[in-house]
């Protein structure tokens, strides 16, 4: 007996319905992008393993999906890597490329390849998947779509001040309203480890203040102690994990912690200047919020940081976020070119506007009308109408066989075709059409203008 075919954990096949769904997300996505000036541009689905190796921290690193290199790849390995298992040099050995992680390495790949036929400052967006070997659950899959804008070339924080009302503006129009656009600055973050004498651990100290969401204050400090962060240098810090009050306020506890810094006090000046633009001109929908412990785990971050929550009531990740990346394009050897960027969560975006029922009825809308099929001849005609409503943009078809006319209303019922059309000798020798409503039953003979009329609603 054949065994049942799947597919592998963390990934998805998509019906009709969701595919629409998801196009719809997209649309709203492209139609704003390039409203913002952004351009698109594609790269391959997999890259140099170099070229995406320690770009993401240790963590990101281990979510990388290899490629065995092709043919007998074992015999090309040295012995020692070989004989000793070690992991590291063996994948290396074996493993020339891997899938992208992101877009974001690739984009600075892109830039630095390309930068003679570029005009900057580039405005760049890019939909395209993305794969982590990452442990599946609600709204984290190992394959995804990712959807990035991305601006280099500028050090101008008016590129920052932009995508804030990208997210705005996205968010508004897919009728999200109320999402929390949190920022922080990888600069505040450097400043709290310096002045905490934990310079020399920064990373370690970003990735635990990364989690107090997930795993508290206490779940924090455990991790910070696990990584010598000393309990001292902890104790200067507590007030930070429980910050609240409004963003003035914020920026004001941070002011006086960092007031020995001068790199914690300059991320705290870009930051209020973001805040008061945004205060000046106003969002739609969605509130701006500066979270302190906002640390967002990858190296490559150097300044603003982004991260977008879902509606308050929704229990959900996030569902976008980025950052600038001052440095980026220099680990392909092009310095002093800044960028920022962000990156909508698609998929998780879905399953929120699910969720809350938010999905238009036109994103749900495949064939309008079905044509019945009596015969070659009554077929002959409905084929030219077919045609004919195409022409004018109505999604309509003929069912392809002559089958039981129960069978074929059943089929547009099952579809959930809102039509269906019956033509035979009597209409066709009146150049005129049957229109049934499938929910209501109610039908009318009517010529080609009125059906239409009736269908272009």
């Amino acid at each position: 007996m054949a065994q049942k075919p799947s597919i592998p954990k963390g990934t998805r096949d998509f019906t009709p319905q969701e595919v629409a769904r998801r196009n719809h997300i997209i649309s709203v996505l492209r139609k704003n992008f390039e409203l913002f000036g952004f351009q698109p541009i594609e790269t391959p689905s997999f890259e140099n393993t170099d070229t995406l190796m320690g770009k993401y921290g240790e963590e990101g690193d281990r979510l990388i999906f290899k490629i065995l290199n092709s043919g007998d790849f074992l015999n090309k390995t040295t012995e020692s890597a070989y004989a000793e298992k070690d992991s590291n040099t063996l994948a290396g050995e074996i493993s020339e490329k891997a899938l992208r992680y992101d877009l974001t390495v690739p984009f600075a790949r892109y830039v630095v390849q390309h930068q003679n036929e570029l005009e900057f400052p580039f405005k760049r967006y890019q939909m395209q998947l993305v794969w982590r070997a990452d442990r599946p659950q609600k709204g984290r899959f190992r394959e995804f779509l990712q959807c990035d804008a991305d601006a280099v070339g500028s050090d101008s924080l008016v590129q920052e001040v932009t995508f804030v009302q990208l997210y705005d503006a996205v968010f508004s129009e897919l009728k999200l309203e109320g999402v929390t656009i949190k920022m922080n600055n990888r600069k505040i973050l450097s400043g709290i480890a310096e002045v905490i004498g934990a310079s020399d651990k920064l990373i370690d100290f970003t990735v635990a203040l990364d989690k107090l969401d997930k795993i508290g204050e206490d779940g924090v400090v455990k991790e910070m102690l696990g990584k010598g962060i000393t309990e001292k240098a902890i104790e200067k810090i507590r007030p930070i994990f429980r910050a609240s009050g409004s963003n003035m306020e914020r920026l004001d506890l941070l002011r006086e912690l960092l007031k020995t810094s001068e790199t914690g006090l300059q991320g705290i000046e870009e930051i209020a200047y973001i805040f008061d633009k945004i205060d000046h001109l106003g969002l739609k929908t969605a509130h701006l919020e500066l979270n302190i412990t906002l640390a967002r785990g990858l190296n490559y971050y150097t300044g603003a940081i982004f991260e977008v929550g879902a509606p308050e009531g929704v229990k959900m990740g996030s569902i976008g976020g980025g950052g600038r990346y001052d440095d980026l394009t220099g680990i392909f050897g092009l310095k002093n070119m800044s960028g920022v960027g962000i990156s909508f969560g698609v998929d998780r975006i879905y399953l929120v506007l699910e969720e809350l029922g938010l999905f238009p009825a036109q994103a749900l809308t495949g064939t309008q009308v079905l044509f019945l099929n009596f015969g070659e001849k009554e077929a002959l005609y409905c084929l030219k109408a077919v045609a004919d409503l195409r022409e004018k943009g109505i999604k309509a078809e003929l069912y392809p066989d002559s089958a039981k006319m129960k069978k074929q209303m059943s089929h547009a019922d099952r579809r959930d075709i809102e039509y269906v059309i019956l033509a035979g000798d009597q209409e066709m020798a009146k150049n005129a059409y049957t229109l049934k409503h499938m929910k209501s039953g109610e039908q009318n003979e009517i010529g080609f203008d009125e059906l239409v009329e009736k269908l272009a609603r």
